[in-house]
């Protein structure tokens, strides 16, 4: 067989696997929002007989009740309560780790600035690691202070999401949102917990370790000592890919065989990383009264996903004349499954890789870095996917009520200056915190002692870290060394304001919208669930993109690009 022929094959079986991928996660995306709509609006969600009692339990532990509604301000306030009081715990931990139980390995305690931005690394639900995990971390510090954050951090964003459908759909003029501590309390006990305990067994069932254990010792073939780090790591991937967290037990991350062993294991995690987020579309749909407002969202997710999938997988695979850019990928998994991994990990602010970003071609490397500059809104993180982009909905009614003259409306709700303003913060807050310290960074001295590589490549990994951190992506380009006081500050900071400074103005949406009376659509209503709505949305997060950030990817992976005198 030629290499042509080859190349072709294995062309034809990447755009198979990929096109499974997506029918899976389609096929998932129906009965997942179903359930989540029982959970997140029935009195008595599935499961209620069972886990009732302990739900109950834990209201009358924080001391609230949870049939008391919250306006914007009450609920961004517990938002703000809960994560800073989290995350204030989870430095502590790290930062007196040697004197904690459940640390084998002896691991010494970590710098006040790793532990800063650890801590706000998983609260904001990045999971950025300036660290190795099996060289760092006691396994009571990777069970208990970081994972306790994967679960709450993805359980946060998605409250956060359903308020805001909340106020988009309520027509009661009330102006509440929900309650916060009832929505958490809820989707921790029947949602995160109940399905991770199923994922984790089957990662286990699949070869990846769960033990106490710090080490294994064996031996080579030559006869030498080695020494294997394990631990409990099933429990960890399972949360870490569901909650769209990322955070790597092993330094590796998912590319280290006992976090991510076989094809199997790949698919299966990929498909969690998208899951949820696929879910809250539909339960969008379904809040809204009509399913076919959230297919139009959901529409325009899949669309931007395969185009990056796409771009991504023909750059790297189609590299050298078809014979690929292998390097930094395990073989195990395949070019497709490589840089499907990294277009879905990035459109869902999940943050885990299974390849080296920095080892891709300067196109290919270009999309997972694009992806997270569109506003995390291709699927998303948990919770934060979705309502960052129905605060593009709004914008892209906005633009059609202009188009029309007349009040842009939202699910009868009219769209104002109030609305307009607000989601102009939003769209602001992430160009500033990244766009700012990213070029403080390549001024600096301390930022370019950092680097690796120079010119465009060095941009790049600079450019790349801040837009994972103030994106809560967490994934890192590699190349950079980011264990710095300025890094671990500098990033701590950028991931913060990503996280909060967006979310709050998401939720005073929420609010302001939950305050208007529904009116009945009428015929100069622009609708909001066709095809033509999809391509508008689609316009309005490219365009938004491409004009904030298209001069920072000029100067590096496009120039990279451009230098190399051809497309692959």
């Amino acid at each position: 067989m030629s290499p042509t022929s080859l190349a072709s094959g294995g062309l034809a079986n990447g755009w198979l696997q990929i096109a499974v991928f997506a029918i899976i996660v389609a096929a998932l995306a129906v009965p997942l929002g179903t359930w989540l709509h029982r959970v997140m609006e029935d009195a008595a969600p599935p499961g209620a007989r069972v886990l009732g009692g302990l739900e109950r339990l834990c209201y009358r532990l924080i001391g609230v009740d949870p049939r008391t509604e919250m306006g914007f301000q009450p609920y961004a306030a517990a938002v703000l309560v809960f994560s800073a009081v989290g995350c204030a715990l989870s430095f502590a931990m790290l930062l007196f780790q040697s004197r904690l139980p459940l640390n084998p390995q002896g691991f010494g305690d970590l710098s006040w600035h790793l532990a800063l931005n650890t801590a706000v690394s998983f609260t904001t639900n990045t999971n950025w690691q300036s660290y190795g995990g099996e060289s760092t971390m006691s396994n009571l510090s990777q069970a208990v202070a970081l994972t306790f954050h994967n679960f709450e951090s993805a359980a946060v964003g998605m409250a956060v999401a359903v308020a805001m459908i909340r106020g988009l759909v309520r027509g009661d003029r009330a102006g509440t949102l929900g309650n916060f501590w009832r929505d958490l309390v809820r989707l921790n006990l029947y949602v995160l917990l109940p399905v991770c305990i199923v994922y984790a067994l089957v990662m286990v069932a699949s070869g990846i370790p769960q033990t106490w254990s710090g080490f294994v010792h064996a031996k080579t073939l030559e006869g030498a000592d080695q020494t294997i780090a394990i631990g409990p790591v099933a429990s960890q991937v399972a949360i870490k890919m569901l909650g769209t967290n990322g955070g790597g037990f092993f330094n590796a991350n998912a590319a280290h065989p006992f976090e991510n062993p076989s094809p199997w294991t790949n698919m299966v995690q990929m498909v969690s990383i998208f899951s949820l987020g696929a879910a809250l579309v539909h339960l969008y749909g379904r809040m809204s009264g009509n399913v076919k407002n959230g297919y139009a969202i959901l529409g325009a997710m899949f669309g931007l996903f395969l185009a990056g999938a796409a771009v991504c997988y023909v750059s790297e695979a189609g590299w050298m004349g078809g014979i690929g850019n292998w390097e930094g990928k395990e073989t195990r998994f395949g070019m497709a499954a490589s840089t499907l991994f990294a277009t879905v990990t990035t459109d869902a602010s999940c943050g885990a890789v299974n390849a080296m970003h920095d080892s891709f071609t300067p196109l290919g490397g270009l999309v997972p870095l694009a992806n997270i500059q569109l506003g995390e809104v291709v699927f998303g993180g948990v919770g934060s996917g979705l309502y960052g982009m129905l605060v593009m909905v709004v914008i892209a009614v906005f633009l059609a009520g202009l188009m029309v003259g007349r009040t842009p409306e939202l699910l009868g709700k009219k769209i104002e200056a109030k609305e307009m303003t607000l989601a102009a913060i939003y769209i602001l807050v992430f160009p500033t915190f990244l766009l700012l310290p990213a070029a403080w960074a390549a001024v600096s001295d301390w930022g370019l002692a950092g680097l690796n590589n120079a010119g465009p490549h060095g941009w790049t990994e600079i450019l790349y870290a801040f837009t994972s951190a103030v994106g809560n992506n967490g994934s890192a380009f590699a190349g950079l060394t980011a264990n710095t006081p300025q890094y671990d500050t500098g990033l701590a900071v950028s991931m913060a304001f990503g996280r909060f400074a967006m979310m709050i103005p998401a939720l005073a949406i929420a609010g302001s919208l939950a305050a208007k009376k529904t009116t009945p659509a009428g015929p100069g209503t622009f609708p909001t669930d066709g095809p033509l709505f999809t391509s508008l949305l689609v316009a309005v997060i490219v365009i938004v993109g491409a004009l904030t950030f298209f001069p920072a990817l000029a100067l590096g992976p496009i120039a990279e690009q451009v230098s190399l005198g051809h497309l692959y």
